[in-house]
């Protein structure tokens, strides 16, 4: 298309509507780069709501855009949407065009988490500052509540939730989640925002005004008082203020990459709240909102970004941030960003890496603690508090969405994705770009400096453990694919030093309060004695109760009833794994034992029809997770296991090998297909609640087999359909009376009758429900259902080829094959017993 003439916005919009319809992806994108480099702002503002529409999908799930879900590298347009929405591409150039004119987009407040949309629709000023000073309030009321975004933070916002907006694909459209364009494009945003080296590059777009400029600053409150709301009084208001572009020029830096991770972390992770988490623990309430796979993968690689963003923190940054090197050193803001993203590895700044949010709280510590806390804060040192927030934003939100995924997940593989992130964020020392000795992981030590770390995110190591161990119990064990996630998380948790900093953060929040109390004033200093209220070492210790109490608070609510991932209660829950781990051991070995037997036994001659028939093990489709190879990985993931779990909790080598070998000489040595755990009912045997979690872990299973009518049976994979049809009405009624009467002979003739017209009923027991009664016995008919199957037309074919090769004519061949069936059937007559008996 040629350079597109200057018109009306609005014939501008129609013409790309119009060319949105019947142009091709590669040439669109063509026409949008003239468009945006050619056009002023002010023609390009209504292009943007619809171009990030027809991109991203609409956020009501109607159109579904680019299908940047289902993009694949293998598609001719994937090159081209990388391209055109990279972070220096042309659709961000239009974003920045349009910033630099302060133009605003609305997005309806419904669109929003359910937490933030109750959060506005109640009167509340949400915590994230990403919201503050962008209502708009109609006339109507709160039910059209709208936030006004700038072009950076609309993008942003409809790009995040493309990911969670439910959208109707094709079936036949799958593409792995982490090979799509849209996992490709985060990843890249990522890395441009949130570098780990260097700084964000500045705005492609400069116009005469200069650069892009920052957001407009966010008040610290907000008032809703006219709207038909809560007072004023009952609001949240946010402690930390956004200083202004003027005040503040290190903001040009750094609020894009806030407003980066603050958006995806309320798009993607705050769905949960802790009242609306305690509300569905009742499963009479549906839930709101429930992640999928891709979602979860996308949140790992959210997690691993930012651990990898805060561990590339330089160390002199880390040196600078003490107050006598304030005056000598500058920290870019980026760097003090990197400090608070995540992780709590700067033990420079304990006391400002947690911010208590309850009142209850800061009625703990004494009023002389606070003006300590905030006294020995240099100026520098005060704004990073705003920087804290990130921190508690993720590690919170992460922690309910996590716990969600925990107790919903369905017990399959898919939750790998989830243990695996949750892995992710526990192991922040996997991110730190060091190159370590090649050591094995068993012997591989936790870095004491992570301590403060694993201190504040307590719950996330202990109170996931357990709602783990009560998901791993109900998970089929035998599966390879569920045995290595057992594997993984006890692999994580034994690494050296990592228990122990675990034990060191639960006496950390378990220690009195009173003891406390009775600390500070021994510690009292006033500042002419030098001190700062309390001495260094005494404010150190109370800092560090403080820290490991509020996070617990914040997570789980002043009430939480905590309980000691060391202690009786969990260690006899591990027991109980640990004893099903060793039931999923042994039937993985009879399985593996079964199936070597059964394959041994399948010899050549069962081509011939001379193997016993299996009506049962004749189907189809057997699960790959029961091979032989799988079963063998079982084994090992399980093994290793029982020795991370004994090395975790130390338990006693020979207390476990005496459950192992008590739990071995409970299996009935006779019976190697022992039953689930059933008593006896009116109507037969009736599972137990023992037996029904044998079975939902995989421990024992009903052998369940087909014990109808051969010949009616359903249609086979190796059969020929209309064959297989047509001998369901091979009855010949009219010569029933004759075969029964020939089968029913106990003679010679009477066997052959029963081997060729009809087959004696498998009478051993293999169900607890009721059998039929014994005299219903089955009809005399001949049976052509062994001609139905391929294997029997290919030996016949094989049959037939070698009588033509040997001058045989093909009646010649019919009648060696119907002596050759005479003479098998007189050999079962004659030593029928005798075979059955061997």
């Amino acid at each position: 298309m040629a350079a597109p003439t200057l018109q009306q916005p609005s014939f501008l919009l129609v013409n790309l509507k119009s060319d949105s319809t019947t142009k091709p992806l590669l040439q669109r994108c063509q026409d949008l780069v003239k468009i945006i480099d050619e056009y002023p702002a002010k023609e390009l503002h209504l292009i943007l709501p619809w171009l990030v529409e027809s991109v991203f999908g609409s956020l009501d799930g109607c159109t579904a855009g680019w299908n940047l879900r289902l993009l694949h590298a293998r598609s001719n347009e994937y090159n081209v949407v990388l391209e055109f929405l990279s972070p220096s591409g042309p659709m961000m150039k239009l974003g920045y065009k349009l910033q630099a004119e302060e133009y605003k987009y609305e997005i309806p407040v419904n669109y929003l988490p359910g937490p933030v949309k109750v959060c506005i629709q109640q009167g509340i000023l949400p915590e994230c500052p990403l919201f503050h000073n962008k209502l708009q309030f109609p006339l109507s009321g709160l039910l059209t509540l709208n936030l006004a975004l700038n072009p950076f933070e609309f993008f942003m916002f409809h790009f995040a939730s493309c990911l969670i907006t439910p959208k109707s694909y094709p079936q036949s459209a799958h593409v792995s989640s982490t090979d799509s364009a849209y996992f490709v494009l985060v990843d890249t945003y990522l890395k441009y925002f949130l570098p780990g080296e260097g700084s964000v590059p500045p705005s492609p777009f400069s116009d005469s005004r200069g650069s892009v400029t920052a957001p407009s600053p966010r008040s610290s409150s907000v008032s809703l008082a006219g709207y038909g709301v809560h007072s004023p009084s009952l609001l949240k208001h946010h402690i930390f203020h956004q200083p202004s572009v003027n005040a503040d020029p290190a903001a040009q830096e750094i609020w894009r990459s806030e407003t980066l991770l603050q958006m995806f972390v309320e798009i993607w992770l705050h769905h949960y709240s802790l009242e609306m988490y305690q509300k569905l623990q009742s499963p009479q309430v549906k839930e709101p909102f429930s992640p999928t796979e891709e979602h979860v993968l996308v949140v790992r690689l959210l997690v691993k970004h930012l651990h990898a963003f805060s561990n590339s923190l330089k160390p002199e940054t880390l040196s600078s941030s003490s107050p006598s090197a304030h005056s000598h050193a500058h920290t870019s803001p980026l760097e003090e960003f990197k400090r608070s993203a995540l992780s709590t590895n700067n033990p420079a700044v304990p006391s400002l890496l947690c911010v208590p949010r309850s009142p209850y709280l800061l009625l703990t510590f004494s009023f002389l603690h606070k003006v300590s806390f905030y006294s020995c804060m240099t100026l520098k040192e005060r704004p990073l508090v705003h920087r804290v927030v990130v921190q508690r934003f993720v590690q919170q939100k992460l922690y309910l969405f996590l716990q969600h995924c925990f107790s919903h997940w369905p017990l399959d593989a898919s939750f790998r994705a989830v243990l695996e992130t949750w892995l992710s964020y526990i192991q922040p020392w996997r991110y730190t770009g060091e190159k370590t000795n090649a050591q094995p992981d068993q012997n591989r030590t936790v870095p004491d400096k992570w301590e403060p770390f694993v201190q504040e995110n307590l719950l996330m190591y202990t109170k996931l453990f357990q709602v783990l161990l009560n998901r791993a119990v109900r998970t089929d064990l035998v599966n390879a694919k569920n045995a290595l996630m057992v594997f993984r998380v006890a692999k994580v948790f034994s690494q050296p030093n990592l228990g122990e900093m675990i034990q060191k953060g639960e006496q950390l929040f378990l220690e009195p309060e009173h003891v406390l109390q009775h600390r500070q004033p021994r510690g009292y200093l006033t500042p002419g004695q030098g001190g700062s209220f309390l001495s260094s070492r005494q404010r150190a210790a109370t800092d560090l109760v403080f820290r490991v109490k509020s996070h617990v608070y914040a997570l789980e609510g002043q009430d939480c009833q905590y309980k000691q991932m060391f202690g009786p209660e969990l260690r006899g829950a591990v027991t109980k794994l640990i004893q099903i781990i060793a039931q999923a051991r042994q039937t993985a070995k009879r399985i593996s034992d079964h199936s070597g037997e059964a394959a041994a036994s399948s010899s050549f001659l069962s081509w011939f029809g001379m193997g016993t028939p299996d009506l049962n093990s004749t189907f189809s489709g057997a699960e790959p997770e029961e091979s032989g190879e799988c079963l063998a990985k079982t084994h090992e993931f399980l093994d290793r296991a029982l020795e991370n779990l004994c090395q975790i909790f130390k338990l006693n080598q020979g207390q476990l090998a005496q459950l192992i070998s008590n739990l071995g000489s409970s299996q009935d040595d006779g019976h190697c297909k022992q039953l689930p755990d059933c008593i006896q009912g009116e109507n037969g045997l009736v599972l137990t609640d023992l037996g029904r979690k044998q079975i939902i872990s995989g421990l024992r299973r009903f052998d369940i087999q087909y014990q109808g009518d051969p010949e009616l049976q359903p249609i086979r994979s190796y059969g020929k359909a209309c064959w297989s049809e047509t001998n369901r009405r091979s009855y010949f009624p009219q010569f029933g009376g004759h075969m029964n009467a020939l089968c029913s002979r106990p003679d010679l003739l009477g066997r052959l009758g029963r081997h060729y017209l009809a087959a004696d009923p498998d009478s051993s027991a293999r169900s607890p429900v009721p059998r039929p009664p014994s005299g219903a016995h089955r009809r005399a008919r001949l049976s052509l259902r062994p001609l139905a199957s391929y294997r029997t037309l290919l030996l016949l074919l094989l049959a037939y080829a070698t009588g033509a090769a040997l001058a045989l004519g093909p009646a010649s061949c019919t009648l060696l094959l119907l002596v050759g069936g005479l003479l098998y059937g007189l050999l079962v007559a004659l030593l029928g017993d005798k075979l059955k008996t061997h």
